[in-house]
């Protein structure tokens, strides 16, 4: 039997209209009698009589009626084209079928009429005007009428022939529904699978014209959808209950199943994926015992069409997409977020479910890695939406999915989930073979989109995933380095991928085991060449869009060797600098002490080798490239010392004072060190280390046993491992004192602390009182365990010092260590006036002391007498700019900042006496002073400017005319300091700079244009900036004779200036400018009105 209803060919269709139809339809819809009665068996009876009643009025209408006969034609020539049964005792099926057959006039008709129509050409003249609608253009209310002419079509031809568990049941719908679900009667003729069959295929046929179809589909797919799939798979029962000619043919099964697949595939597929899902575990139906009340599940055969289906729908383009519509919108989502698009994405359960239907291969795939290289692209195509509560839902989805596959096929996911996502940072490794097409000097090798993209991508996977997987730590691992080097070159500016870049390394960081960790953070420091970094050629670049771009290095002759070298220090020290940064977050896991230690060991080893690689060897037995490979590992292990220093500099400034967390942390420092000292020891002739070295950290070890942390059982397992170096130490080292005290705390903690001597509470107590003398109370009275941490920062800024001293041939002339070291025992929270004169001369002879640590403690106890206005410390004024003076030359920086900060307090009390002299030092040539204490005694000069603010005015004269004489030093560095100092100057002179404005611009002009010195340039470049910015408004009038020259000045900078720090200062000093003009010609309007009192 072939299709129910094709297309009708007869004339009569040309006069009929959709007003005639619609109202038949409108017609069969009439309400009937009255239905306030609540009794079910009323309520059947009504709905009865009603659909009896209007289709009598109907035919009575064909009968009498003269206008409807056209109607009648076409109604009666489509049903005897129509091969099904049209009358039956059942009435529900008789009222289906009058109202099948309207539809299909209502769709031939609109047909027609859409051919017949051809719309004139528009006006030129207004082309404003709409276009003119075509025919068959349903309005609103012929839309709602069709739109319950199909409801009742669907609920008395479709559902109630459904058997149990396909599809949604009539009775939980609507109280309508288990009404007609009552009064339908499937017994009579014709068969209810006949029934099916034709509703579903009419239904389909009237969709073929695209409103009515929307109409259609939108609302009843669902049901059509169970309807075909029972039609087409449903196994037939193999002893048939009713006759032979009311069984569906074969031919008729499969053109079901077609008509099933092709309306899978022309509606919305997320649709057809969530009707599928419906289906496939949809809610029981009740059984046919009414009285049971029995709950039938969808029969297996529907849940494995649904599951194959489903697949197919997966395995087709934008399959995975169709997928996650298809759910997250049945989860209430909406097609585009929807209010509940949030909640819905906070969902995991729904993610999982998601995540596990995507990473489950199917049936239908030939095998799994064919289905993931398909569908795996399109996983990480949800990563990239741009609506922001799609993207929520879909990444969700994605990480989740990534997280999945990764975990049930990690070979795969590397392949087709990993090896995409980091492919632009394997791109640019210094591992990797560039092409020499690519290898173009600025080339870009890596678009802005694409670091972007990978870098987001990567954040979304491993930290919002947060599954530390084997195979997502492996992955990233030999990436580590490029990210790093990104997450440096963020810190330079602005820019979105600094905190992705930041996140990703304290993850990967926390994730993986400490050995690994390390390792990697040696890579980051440049400690180990072997990690894999960034390409020598590449290096990131600024994109125009506000991102970051991976391009091939410009050819450029750098012909200043001294500029080559100091770029690549630069490098390196910032590079330090942001590490210190990333472990500066890294202190409660305990990751930055671990790392600090290793360090500490690292310098222990490197200068170990360093003394072996020191020995000369005999010239006749080596040749001259022997020799010259020799010189360069000595070269390349100096580099590497001088790293490991910086990088524990950085550390002891960035880190506080809780780097280590535990016991074990305390005790491998402290065995660094011993390590150390014994090293030392066994390589010198004459002992080079430090007294504070042993002591400090035998000192250490002497707390912890002294009672100021709790110490177990495990603990002194530990500190066994103490014994072998403490051993050594007792038997090595020169002086009694340190021999006896390590004998001493062998035995202390081989007896678990139950035998101390009286050396160790010394030690303990000498270690517990060796502190600033400028804290405060608040900061002696804190526990021991704070107490205990404090020790290995003021240890190693010794030990940075030693090791400094030591690189540039100097030796330490510090004797042994005495029993306790001598330190002013003054605090610093004294009223004033309560200095004495005993205090005094302590502190003063402490300013002597050979230790590092109690001079500088002097020096800022000195400093602080002098802000508190103490009478005895000023008393001595001059002494103690002597000694200030003096103690800037040191080398220790802890030293000379102290000393620096002396003299700007100094100054601060007498500028009078002290300006002049300090001028007066920093006026002399280089052979009265070095360039390093002329540097600090720049910086004193700033800090008096600073600290003097607008009382500077009194000393301009003086300042401006030394500052300027500075700028025509021969020394480049005291010409470029001078200048900062000459801004910090002008930027707080406001209107009495008028006088000198032509000098100070004059030198700035020459200074810009001529000097040779890069640094030079930037410094004068900075001083307009700094004098525009502190001008502000202002600068219209105490700049207007120069203010043009200046603007002349800086955009020749930018157009002509080749070093790119100088020209950034120049636009930056256009900006003020442009503001400052900006705000003199266009002022705020100020909405105010003046009351002014009359006397």
């Amino acid at each position: 039997m072939a299709t129910p209803v094709e297309a009708v060919g007869s004339g009569a269709l040309e006069t009929c209209s959709l007003d005639q139809i619609l109202e038949a339809l409108k017609l069969l819809l009439s309400p009937g009698g009255s239905g306030s009665s609540s009794l079910q068996n009323t309520k059947h009876n009504v709905l009865l009589a009603t659909l009896k009643s209007n289709l009598s009025a109907l035919e009575d209408k064909f009968l009498k009626d003269a206008q409807w006969k056209k109607l009648k034609l076409i109604r009666d020539e489509i049903a005897e084209e129509a091969e099904w049964p049209q009358n039956s005792v059942d009435i529900t099926w008789s009222f289906t079928s009058q109202t099948l057959l309207l539809l299909l006039c209502l769709k031939e008709t609109m047909i027609r009429l859409a051919a017949d129509f051809h719309p004139g050409k528009p006006n030129p003249r207004t082309p404003e005007v709409a276009p003119a609608l075509s025919p068959d253009t349903l309005s609103i209310s012929q839309q709602k009428t069709v739109q319950s002419v199909l409801q009742f079509v669907v609920t008395l031809g479709v559902c109630p022939y459904l058997v149990p568990g396909v599809g949604v049941p009539l009775r939980s719908r609507t109280e309508f529904g288990a009404v007609v679900h009552d009064v339908v009667w499937p017994d009579a003729a014709p068969h209810a699978t006949r029934r099916l069959y034709t509703s579903c295929m009419v239904l389909l046929n009237v969709a073929r014209h695209a409103s009515l179809g929307s109409l259609i589909f939108c609302r009843h797919f669902g049901d059509i959808a169970a309807g075909l799939c029972q039609l087409g798979f449903c196994p037939t029962k193999r002893k048939p209950p009713t006759p032979v000619e009311e069984v569906l043919t074969e031919e008729e099964r499969t053109l079901a199943r077609g008509a099933l697949r092709d309306l899978l595939d022309q509606v919305y597929q997320p649709l057809a994926v969530r009707e599928l899902l419906i289906l496939q575990g949809g809610p029981p139906q009740s059984c046919t015992d009414v009285k049971t009340h029995l709950r039938c599940q969808a029969p297996a055969w529907l849940r494995c069409l649904c599951g194959q289906l489903l697949s197919e729908r997966l395995m087709r383009p934008s399959g995975v997409q169709a997928v996650v519509r298809g759910i997250l919108e049945g989860a209430g989502a909406g097609a585009a977020g929807g209010s509940d698009a949030e909640a819905t994405a906070a969902d995991w359960k729904k993610c999982d479910l998601i995540a596990k239907i995507l990473a489950s291969c199917p049936q239908q795939s030939l095998s799994p890695e064919s289905y993931y290289k398909d569908i795996c692209p399109q996983i990480l195509d949800l990563f990239h939406f741009q609506d922001k509560l799609t993207a929520r839902q879909f990444q969700r989805v994605a990480t989740t999915t990534f997280i999945t596959i990764s975990r049930e096929h990690p070979q795969l996911a590397a392949k087709y989930l990993l090896q995409p996502v980091l492919a632009p940072l394997h791109r640019c490794l210094n591992t990797t073979e560039i092409p020499e097409s690519d290898m173009v000097p600025g080339a870009i090798l890596v678009t802005e989109e694409e670091l972007n993209r990978c870098v987001e991508d990567v954040f979304k996977v491993y930290v919002v995933g947060n599954e530390p997987l084997t195979v997502l730590l492996d992955s990233l691992i030999p990436v580590l380095r490029v990210l790093f080097s990104l997450y440096c070159f963020t810190k330079q500016s602005v820019s979105h991928l600094r905190s992705f870049c930041q996140e990703i390394l304290l993850w990967i960081l926390g994730k993986l085991e400490r050995k690994k960790a390390i390792a990697s953070l040696e890579g980051f420091a440049g400690l180990d060449k072997t990690v894999p970094s960034l390409h020598p050629q590449c290096q990131f670049r600024a994109a125009t869009q506000g991102g970051i771009m991976i391009a091939i290095k410009e050819a450029t002759n750098v012909e200043d060797e001294d500029e080559a070298l100091y770029q690549k220090v630069s490098l390196e020290q910032s590079q330090v600098e942001h590490l210190g940064d990333l472990l500066s977050h890294c202190q409660e896991c305990g990751l930055a002490g671990d790392f600090f230690i290793f360090c500490l060991k690292e310098l222990t080893h490197l200068a170990v080798e360093n003394e072996a690689d020191l020995k000369p060897k005999p010239f006749s037995s080596t040749s001259l490239l022997e020799l010259e490979q020799h010189q360069a590992l000595l070269v390349e292990g100096q580099e590497q010392k001088l790293l490991v220093l910086q990088l524990l500099a950085v550390l002891c400034e960035r880190m506080s004072e809780q780097i280590f967390t535990n016991i074990t942390q305390v005790v491998d420092f402290v065995a660094a060190t011993l390590q150390r000292a014994c090293a030392s020891l066994a390589h010198e002739a004459e002992s080079t280390v430090e007294s504070q070295t042993l002591s400090m950290s035998m000192g250490l070890v002497a707390v912890m046993l002294g009672g100021a942390v709790q110490l177990k059982s495990s603990d002194f397992t530990v500190l066994k491992q103490l014994l072998p170096l403490l051993e050594k130490v007792s038997s090595t080292y020169p002086d009694p004192v340190i021999q006896e005290l390590a004998a001493d705390l062998r035995i202390t903690i081989s007896t678990h602390g139950a035998f101390a001597t009286e050396a160790v509470s010394v030690a303990a107590q000498s270690t517990l009182h060796r502190k600033d003398p400028e804290e405060k109370i608040e900061e002696q009275q804190q526990t021991s365990h704070d107490t205990l941490m404090e020790v290995p920062r003021s240890h190693l800024e010794q030990q940075q010092s030693h090791e400094k001293s030591s690189q540039t041939g100097q030796e330490s002339n510090t004797p042994s260590i005495p029993k306790r070291v001598s330190e002013p025992s003054i605090t610093t929270n004294q009223k004033s006036g309560s200095v004495t004169t005993e205090q005094l001369q302590e502190v003063l002879l402490s300013v002597y002391d050979p230790q590092i640590p109690t001079r500088a403690a002097a020096l800022r106890t000195l400093s602080h007498w002098i802000e508190q206005r103490e009478a005895k410390a000023l008393e001595k004024q001059e002494k103690l700019l002597q000694i200030f003076l003096e103690n800037l030359e040191h080398e220790d920086t802890f030293v000379y900042l102290s000393a620096i900060q002396g003299v700007a307090l100094l100054s601060d009390v007498y500028p009078e006496k002290i300006l002049v002299d300090l001028l007066a030092q920093y006026d002399s040539g280089k052979d009265k002073r070095t360039p390093e204490t002329r540097m600090k005694v720049g910086e004193v000069l700033m800090r008096i400017v600073r600290a003097l603010g607008d009382m500077v005015s009194k000393y301009r004269e003086p300042l401006i005319h030394t500052f300027l004489r500075g700028a025509r030093d021969p020394d480049g560095v005291h010409r470029a300091s001078s200048l900062v100092n000459l801004g910090e100057l002008c930027q707080r002179l406001d209107f009495l700079l008028g006088p000198v404005v032509h000098e100070v611009t004059a030198c700035l002009i020459a200074v810009a244009k001529t000097d040779p010195e890069v640094q030079v340039r930037r410094a004068a470049i900075h001083v307009i900036v700094l004098l525009l910015r502190g001008l502000s408004q202002k600068a219209t009038e105490v700049l207007k004779d120069v203010l043009k020259d200046l603007y002349h000045l800086l955009k020749h900078v930018v157009r002509l200036e080749p070093d790119d720090v100088a020209r950034l200062h120049a636009q930056l000093a256009l900006e003020e400018l442009d503001e400052i003009m900006r705000n003199f010609l266009f002022p705020p309007q100020k909405l105010e009105k003046k009351i002014v009192v009359l006397p």
